[in-house]
Parts: structure tokens; sequence; C-alpha cells
């Protein structure tokens, strides 16, 4: 799958998400090295603390079925203005390398514009045991 269909399936995903509080509606879709997919959606919680991001979601989903090794992700902010509003948080990044991913797609608002990424380049000194 490539990385503009995975951006897709992120963008569909993030109609699924439970956000009524910021109505900041998030998707990632997670590749496994196998070809497996792996979808998420953020999880709102009036104690804002216990949210869950997308990113978050699609990675708990796969590693729960044994995946260890995640190719790439893609993430769609539908609700962002532009694909600067769409990048992972930091924490979503350290998750992300703790699975050794190698790139990240990116995609806001209608999808028109998808940016691909090494992730090595949005998380260069990440933390590792």
């Amino acid at each position: 799958m490539i990385p503009q269909d995975l951006a897709g399936r992120a963008r569909e995903a993030a109609l699924r998400s439970y956000s009524p509080y910021s109505r900041f509606r998030v998707g990632a879709v997670v590749l496994g090295a196998a070809g497996e997919i792996y979808e998420g959606c953020n999880v709102e919680n009036a104690a804002y603390g216990s949210s869950i991001c997308a990113e978050a979601t699609a990675i708990a989903g796969a590693v729960a079925t044994g995946l260890r090794k995640i190719v790439g992700i893609a993430v769609a902010c539908v609700d962002a203005a532009d694909v600067d509003g769409a990048y992972p948080c930091g924490n979503c990044r350290q998750l992300l390398n703790e699975f050794g991913t190698e790139w990240v797609v990116v995609t806001a608002g209608e999808g028109t514009e998808v940016r691909f990424h090494e992730f090595d380049g949005l998380h260069p000194y990440g933390f590792s045991l």
C-alpha cells in the first residue's frame, strides 16, 4: 500500500474520532513490515489527560496483535486548517521511535496535500535504552 492510500485510510479513521471537546478529529494508520494495517483515531475524555491520540490507539492495536516493527504511519487531521497542524505530538513520536518507524505521512483538511517524511527527520534524537 502506498503512502497516499494510507493517508486516505487515515482520513476515514479520523471520521470515527470521539472528539466532543476539541472537535479536532484525527485518524492514523500504522503499516507493519508484512503489510498489516492498523487504524486508530483520537479518543477524548472529560478528564482531558485521559484522552488518547490517534497514533497511540493505532500503535496499541498493532502491538496488541504482536506487531513489533512499524514501517510507516499515516496521520490525518480532517479539521486542521493545513498540514502544519497534522504532525504527531512528541509523545507519539517517541512511541513511534520505540517500534523502529521508518516514515511518516501527514495530511489535513480535505487531504489535497500529503507530506512524506523519513521518521528520523521528525524525531532525530529519540530516546532509547
